[in-house]
């Protein structure tokens, strides 16, 4: 996607003691107004990449550039943006509304305008009945929400935030992302967010950015990234995910290449490049509720053993092995009772209706 960045990475890398890559060569541009979310595993770049733009790091080449001005060699405090940490680093001695307005004393901004501006933060962020309170008096999402509130009373060009729900429990964390995402909209500021949860990312991000080993796999919208992934890493990473070693069986019919793994046929989109020719192999695709359990003799079907049952609530994720030796994952529609399912027992599996599978490059 072409966009005007607020913020480019121009062909960004970090080095560390020991030759250790932290960034390798990264490209990114980020919008004006949109949330972003780089996301990966442990030690894949993507906190490297937050503390390059934050200024907390030095690239060892490349360049920072924010509206077209080189800003690598400012220092953190000269950017006009700001950071909320995974441990918020409140400080505790302090009341809520003092810990808002703490950057604006920095700057020697008047004491009315802070106690205006910590007041509009905090009704912001849903606190305006806690601006007396001590940090040590409110829960730990009352506490993210405060970070959030300084974070965004100097009012920064850019927001980054670094992990900034890890510390909540399940139910809290999933509020919080609604709010996360809610307060970016209504500010208009662009988010620039680390995560390695993906779930997080799909559900509150504009575009994400995932990183593996130092570089960047993909960047796209999270429909896109969960439909149409462009590498394994990334197929593997979002969501789960079938990747079958299959064999074209034919030229294309009625544009579908028709591919079998272990006696299961796999319909391919039309435009993803899979090859024609009957016998080529390619790593194939296939989402675990794209495929279903169905009658002895439907068309496209294999059968399979079930290795493993386990229960995901409205569904009943079943691993199974293919009479290749591939194991799959299907996910089945879980009804009321005792599972119909149990390891040993041999299913036919298929193809959903409608659905299409991706051929990854060879």
């Amino acid at each position: 996607m072409a966009i005007d960045p607020l913020l480019r990475l121009d062909g960004v890398s970090k080095r560390f003691a020991g030759d250790v890559v932290g960034l390798d060569g990264v490209d990114l541009d980020i919008a004006s107004g949109e949330f972003l979310t780089l996301l990966g595993p442990s030690g894949c770049g993507k906190t490297t990449t937050l503390r390059v733009i934050a200024g907390f790091e030095s690239p060892t080449a490349g360049r920072v550039l924010l509206d077209g001005r080189d800003i690598t060699a400012l220092r953190p405090h000269e950017r006009p943006l700001n950071t909320v940490f995974q441990d918020y680093a409140l400080f505790p001695n302090m009341t809520v509304a003092e810990n808002v307005g703490f950057g604006l004393s920095l700057r020697r901004t008047p004491k009315a305008e802070q106690r205006r501006r910590a007041a509009e933060a905090l009704e912001l962020v849903g606190l305006a009945d806690k601006i007396g309170a001590r940090v040590q008096e409110l829960s730990g999402g009352q506490r993210q929400r405060v970070a959030l509130a300084r974070a965004i009373v100097c009012e920064p060009r850019l927001l980054l935030l670094d992990e900034p729900l890890s510390a909540l429990d399940a139910h809290l964390r999933e509020q919080m992302q609604v709010e996360l995402k809610r307060l970016q909209s209504r500010l208009g500021t662009t988010f620039v967010m680390v995560t390695h949860d993906q779930t997080e990312a799909m559900s509150i991000s504009d575009r994400i950015v995932v990183m593996n080993k130092a570089k960047i796999e993909q960047i796209a919208e999270p429909a896109t990234l969960y439909d149409r992934p462009e590498t394994a890493f990334v197929a593997r990473f979002i969501g789960a995910m079938n990747l079958l070693r299959a064999t074209a069986e034919g030229a294309r019919e009625n544009s579908r290449p028709p591919f079998s793994a272990g006696g299961l046929a796999l319909d391919v989109a039309a435009d993803d490049g899979a090859g024609r020719l009957a016998g080529t192999e390619r790593t194939i695709c296939v989402r675990p509720e794209d495929l279903i359990v169905c009658t002895a003799g439907a068309a496209g079907a294999a059968p399979a053993r079930i290795t493993s049952v386990v229960f995901h609530g409205r569904a009943l994720r079943l691993h199974a092995d293919l009479a290749d030796g591939q194991t799959i994952i299907i996910d089945a529609p879980r009804q009321a009772g005792a599972s119909p399912f149990s390891a040993g027992d041999i299913v036919h599996v298929a193809l959903r209706a409608g659905a299409n599978c991706q051929a990854l490059p060879n």
